[in-house]
């Protein structure tokens, strides 16, 4: 593609991204490192060796909602994702307050892991070389380096999430061989998938833990417009992210159960959560490997930060487009086609909720990360509710090939288990959180509340910005994804689409 002319407008780089790039970002966003050591010792304390049939049925979920999912993908080439999706389906109220609460989500994801960041620096630093250091410092540098990150073309920053998601993995990979060649403590054994030991009354938490281990893996969407042939890469690279997750998250936790045998990893996990993964790499492999994992684990929350961010900057970019945001937030930088300015406001909010978290003497860990990661995490799962009730609606509509397994029946059945999992998260705020019944249905009530006020924005914008409001998430002028300023072929072309016409005219679905 040759690059944009002085009156031309920078748009995205497209044809950039390939699948494994795509796989990259939304890997990254889940940091799998620093769910396994950070969380999944949690899990076993509340449902025993069975935690590991958790992250197995989180993921099966989760694949089940891909199937309609990805298949919507293939006929919505609107740069929107989830809110464009469920426009299509549901229509534009609920859309454009899906939209909101896609800014909620991914926002509340990325800014409370600054949280993390320095509290795991921190521990880094001690741990290493006994050095204590303030959380702040190191939370404002991360701030400022990933703004560079996203400031960047797209491609610079999945070559960078490539080489941090495997170290991380590569860490986890080192600690399971260990185990696995040393046979565990007692022998190997498969008693955590057995139904005495799946089916525990600890089994409900540790799903709810499952399945926010799992954030992130929906935002292969938001790519499409930089991917390579995106009607296959995009597919792809939600199948390989979230069957990725769910098996490498069981096989991980189950042999770290192993490293100290099934009748003693409860005990062990609840006397020292924080330190069970580095009790295990040190006992099979060696102190060394604890120390890489210590550092490991820093650059798994930078990783996971650069992911949701480039994530965050792509929904501005989309909503200016739209005329939702101002139009400078759908501005993108001539040299690296990447949406720098909505990505600066990001890294400004960002600064905001950090500097306001620090002056009031909160902490980085309970507060800052958990009260901000809380409502983003429900946030984003009320859009994959959202989302899979919008896709039998839309394919209800509109003329397809597509078979009803697909388009119905997958997504239906995605719907009623991922309500149930909102009801597991929601009825175990207090296991996340910590925190006191009034701040948790404060936290809790933020998702309805940001719907409610986008439902509000969408009855302004209709009575005092109808064009805005008519052409909210509509398909763009060409598919999106091609190079050329003209379609060259109509062979990609989905059959709800009309390639003779400039722009494929709103379906029913899109009316009031």
């Amino acid at each position: 593609m040759s690059p944009p002319t002085s009156d031309e407008s920078p748009g995205l780089r497209t044809g950039t991204l390939t699948t494994a790039d795509i796989s990259f970002f939304v890997v990254s966003a889940a940091a799998p490192l620093t769910v396994m050591a950070g969380v999944a010792p949690i899990a076993i304390v509340l449902g025993g060796i069975g935690a590991p049939a958790g992250y197995l049925l989180a993921g099966i979920t989760l694949t089940v909602f891909a199937v309609g999912f990805t298949t919507m993908s293939r006929h919505v080439k609107s740069g929107g994702a989830f809110y464009a999706y469920i426009t299509r389906g549901l229509g534009k109220p609920l859309g454009i307050a899906a939209a909101l609460l896609a800014m909620l989500g991914y926002n509340g994801m990325e800014i409370g892991v600054y949280g993390l960041l320095g509290t795991a620096t921190a521990d880094t630093a001690h741990s290493l070389w006994g050095m204590d250091i303030p959380w702040l410092p190191v939370s404002l540098a991360g701030l400022l380096l990933i703004w560079y990150g996203g400031f960047r073309s797209i491609d610079f920053g999945a070559k960078l999430l490539g080489v941090l998601l495997l170290a991380e993995t590569g860490i986890l990979v080192l600690l399971a061989g260990g185990v696995l060649i040393e046979g565990g403590a007692n022998g190997l054994s498969l008693a955590s998938f057995t139904p005495g030991n799946v089916l525990v009354p600890g089994s409900a938490a540790v799903l709810a833990f499952a399945f926010t281990a799992f954030t992130g893996f929906e935002s292969t969407v938001i790519y499409r417009r930089e991917a390579r042939d995106p009607a296959r890469t995009v597919p792809r690279a939600t199948y390989i992210a979230v069957c990725f997750l769910g098996l490498f998250y069981a096989f991980i936790v189950w042999t770290v159960i192993q490293a100290f045998g099934d009748d003693k990893v409860v005990e062990a996990a609840a006397g020292d959560t924080g330190g069970l993964f580095f009790a295990a790499i040190t006992t099979y492999v060696g102190g060394w490997a604890a120390d890489l994992m210590h550092v490991f684990i820093v650059t798994s929350v930078l990783a996971s930060l650069l992911a949701f961010h480039n994530a965050i900057n792509r929904y501005g970019l989309a909503l200016a487009e739209e005329g939702v945001l101002p139009p400078v937030f759908g501005k993108v930088h001539p040299r690296h086609r990447s949406p720098y300015v909505a990505g600066t406001a990001q890294t400004v909010l960002g600064l905001a909720v950090v500097l306001g978290f620090a002056a009031a003497g909160a902490d980085p860990y309970t507060q800052l990360l958990l009260w901000v990661n809380t409502p983003g995490g429900i946030a984003l799962m009320a859009l994959q509710l959202l989302a899979a009730l919008a896709i039998p609606f839309y394919f209800r509509r509109v003329r397809h090939d597509e078979g009803v397994l697909r388009t119905v029946v997958a997504p239906v059945v995605a719907a009623v288990l991922l309500a149930g999992a909102i009801v597991l998260v929601v009825s175990k705020i207090d296991v996340f959180t910590g925190a006191s019944t009034t701040v948790n249905t404060v936290l809790v009530s933020l998702v309805p509340g940001v719907f409610l006020l986008g439902l509000l924005l969408a009855y302004r914008l209709r009575r005092t910005r109808p064009e805005v409001y008519a052409r909210f998430a509509a398909e763009p002028s060409d598919p999106g994804e091609l190079t050329c300023p003209h379609p060259t072929s109509s062979s990609s072309t989905p059959a709800s689409a009309t390639p003779s016409s400039p722009a494929p005219p709103p379906s029913p679905s899109m009316a009031d």
